[in-house]
């Protein structure tokens, strides 16, 4: 492989490929239908400072030369102007270029981190704790991490110069079942892309793959065992319930406040206490997974418990981007499945006493037709009362879609099915949007924007905040 061209190379996995890649000495061209867009150059400056040339997504890369493969992802359509412009030059799923990847590590310790909420905070997460506690670990990730940020990295690949090089592998299109990992975690099993009990027999696959041990959540572990068939497997069992027969538990969770500064603090295993570097009862199970993980890993359990407690952070999630002219904090999130989006809600909850209003831009019309009934069982459990919920129309990044169904569509089933009916709105446009939210908007409340793969919802974050305060 001398030269590669990734179609669609702004995404953040494509992107951070395509920076391994290119660690490796190997020419890099990419292409990107939004690469004239402002709200991508975080990812594509970066790429352009490793030397990598980025073509619109015309077909015109062919010009500058021939490459030995095209790199693509399951977002990118059969009829794609750079697959038709490459004629018969062979192409490459991104999973399988990543297994290629892998295998070149010889005696570096792959770790992969699957789930269907958090993997990219643990990800994220994991490869700082091993750098806490010594290790220079290796990451790709489908998210950014703060600490690894520069002019020429966009936070989502580092090579690492230690024993372990963390992964995440995503269940989305499955391609998780092209790796074998020596290590996983499983976070949990959510309401995404398949129904729980197909999830249930892709993790058990996945793990039948997994060579030398794995962490895994107890609700998953009980639904994967009847597809489960690895018995060399060493397996930490955990637990977010204090009251669960796991291995290891979050046997306690609590925030306290000393300054003004939030300071989350967890017990494991009734024994270990940490304090954590994010409120979350989620943070607390994720620290528990790298927790267990760690131990898994060799790393004595004092340096583990240390290793948890600082973690940088990663590029929208919980993400406090800047505060309104009346002050009011403005937090940007990925959130974009029930389970996230109820997540980040509580998570907030624990920070305010005021209402919070949440924006949430679909990404998708078919997750948002797979998830629609979900979310708002979801929702209803979650909101507080004078809590209100703005839902925006699908993001649509171009192919084929039956458009069905719609956001106001939705939101109308919502007020019809809801016995707080008045906190669901469908929102049209964000400007008009952004002006109802600062008008309605009083002191103690917070305002999230949340969503998947439009990176213009970050923009549309920071235009809430005073531009002092951005």
């Amino acid at each position: 492989m001398k030269h590669l061209h990734f179609v669609g190379i702004g995404g953040i996995g494509m992107s951070g490929l395509a920076s391994w890649c290119r660690s490796l000495n190997i020419k890099v061209t990419g292409s990107d239908r939004d690469s004239g867009k402002a709200e991508n150059n975080h990812i594509l400056a970066p790429l352009r400072a490793q030397g990598i040339e980025i073509f619109p997504q015309d077909g015109s890369f062919i010009n500058a030369g021939k490459p030995d493969f095209l790199i693509y992802s399951s977002a990118i359509e059969a009829d794609n102007p750079d697959f038709i412009a490459a004629g018969n030059i062979e192409r490459l799923h991104r999973s399988r270029l990543l297994d290629l990847l892998l295998k070149k590590l010889d005696d570096r310790a792959p770790v992969a981190i699957a789930g269907s909420c958090g993997k990219s905070t643990v990800t994220a997460y994991l490869s700082e704790a091993l750098a806490n506690c010594g290790c220079d670990a290796g990451f790709l990730n489908g998210a950014i991490s703060k600490r690894y940020v520069k002019e020429d990295s966009i936070g989502n690949f580092h090579s690492g110069t230690g024993k372990f090089f963390v992964f995440e592998a995503d269940e989305s299109d499955k391609s998780l079942l092209n790796y074998s990992p020596d290590y996983a975690i499983i976070l949990n099993m959510g309401t995404d892309h398949y129904s729980k009990e197909e999830l249930a027999e892709v993790f058990g696959s996945f793990l039948n793959r997994v060579r030398k041990g794995a962490v895994i959540e107890k609700e998953v572990f009980d639904a994967v065992k009847p597809f489960f068939n690895n018995p060399q497997l060493q397996l930490k069992v955990f637990s977010g319930s204090p009251l669960s027969q796991a291995d290891h538990c979050v046997t306690n969770y609590s925030v306290s406040s000393a300054n003004g500064k939030l300071q989350p603090q967890a017990e494991f295993d009734s024994c270990c206490k940490v304090a954590l570097p994010a409120p979350g009862v989620h943070t607390a199970a994720n620290a528990l997974a790298i927790f267990a993980m760690l131990e898994l890993l060799g790393v004595p359990r004092g340096e583990a418990l240390k290793g948890i407690e600082r973690f940088d952070g990663i590029r929208r999630r919980n993400d406090c981007v800047g505060v309104t002219d009346h002050g009011l904090p403005v937090y940007d999130d990925y959130a974009h499945n029930p389970e996230k989006i109820a997540s980040c809600i509580r998570m907030l909850s624990e920070i305010t006493s005021g209402r919070i209003f949440t924006v949430f831009q679909p990404h998708g019309f078919g997750p948002l037709g797979f998830f629609r009934d979900e979310l708002l069982v979801t929702l209803e459990k979650t909101l507080r009362p004078g809590d209100r919920f703005f839902m925006l129309p699908p993001f649509y990044a171009g192919g084929t879609s039956s458009f069905k169904p719609t956001s106001q569509e939705v939101i109308a089933q919502w007020k019809k099915s809801s016995s707080v009916p008045e906190r669901y709105h469908y929102a049209e446009e964000r400007k008009e949007l952004r002006n109802i939210i600062l008008a309605e908007t009083r002191p103690g409340d917070l305002i999230v924007i949340m969503g998947a793969r439009d990176n213009s919802l970050s923009l549309y974050a920071r235009s809430f905040c005073s531009s002092a305060h951005a």
